[in-house]
């Protein structure tokens, strides 16, 4: 068993601790918002700063919302950089700028720890159960140490490459996810103001080629309208700004991309940034003067 330090439990970070804990690993964690009410019951220690989690854990886990936020946890006053980090393995799970995470790991690498990238793709339903994506980024044998642990939080763990490969592998997903509630939103749309069913429409496209993840999940909570997160649509558009200033950068056009933080903005625009972000059917609802409904 592992001494695990784990920094962030919110929405997706609760439950993957539960996981860990249920594993018999010995849990150090941090919360700026505190200890959630679920995790009550457990054993673990609760410690006040990422320096004492880092100091106590051999290896520490961060789950937090965005780059500034890693950054300070890492790197700010009575941040996990504090420690001694000698042999120790940071593996960061956020979603954030892969640009930036290459400069963290060269920090952390320079105080004698080990770095990986290993965000995640599945939200709230695959951190529950277990069955999170896992795209890592750093060194084979650290990646091959800690793969145990990842495995009792996910079941698809993919080591992309080195260092910031799976921040990029991630920004990637997020594109790929953003195109597809787009073009789900679009099709219920067009299918329900044509006079059928919605949900119907839905489950025939479920047995054929434009079959998706997002079809079955987020086209049920479009037709229903539980727009509760989920993945809060802010969230999104910082994974979306990350691809789109990277792509700046890059000299690349990204235009569909560049489309579906237009849609999330116009969500924001509506009071729906913790909207889930299937709620982007409401932007093109508003386009088009017209609300979904089954018949």
């Amino acid at each position: 068993m592992m001494k695990i330090g784990f920094i962030g439990l919110g929405i997706m970070g609760t439950p993957m601790v539960k996981h860990l804990l249920e594993a018999d690993h010995t849990l150090f964690v941090n919360s700026r918002s505190g200890l959630p009410p679920s995790l009550a019951g457990y054993q673990l220690t609760v410690c006040a700063s990422g320096k004492q989690v880092a100091e106590q854990a051999d290896a520490i886990i961060t789950m937090l919302p965005d780059t500034p936020d890693v950054d300070a946890v890492l790197f700010g006053s009575k941040g996990v950089s504090e420690a001694n980090l000698a042999g120790k393995v940071v593996v960061d799970m956020s979603s954030i700028s892969p640009i930036e995470t290459k400069k963290f790991a060269n920090r952390i690498e320079q105080l004698g720890g080990h770095y990986l990238d290993a965000p995640v793709s599945g939200g709230e339903v695959g951190a529950r159960a277990a069955s999170l994506s896992i795209m890592v980024g750093g060194p084979q044998i650290i990646f091959e140490k800690m793969l145990p642990v990842l495995q009792l939080m996910g079941k698809n763990i993919t080591r992309v490459g080195d260092n910031g490969d799976g921040q990029t592998a991630k920004v990637a997903n997020q594109m790929v996810v953003a195109l597809t509630i787009e073009a789900v939103g679009e099709a219920l749309l067009f299918a329900s103001h044509a006079g059928a069913n919605p949900e119907m429409v839905r489950q025939a496209l479920l047995g054929g080629f434009a079959s998706s993840k997002i079809l079955e999940v987020h086209g049920e909570r479009m037709v229903k309208r539980t727009f509760d997160p989920g993945f809060r649509i802010a969230l999104h558009q910082k994974d979306l700004n990350l691809a789109l200033k990277s792509a700046q950068e890059m000299g690349l056009a990204l235009p569909a991309t560049a489309l579906a933080q237009q849609l999330f903005n116009s969500c924001v625009a509506q009071g729906g940034e913790a909207w889930d972000h299937s709620a982007m059917i409401c932007a093109l609802e508003r386009l088009s003067d017209f609300s979904i409904s089954a018949q």
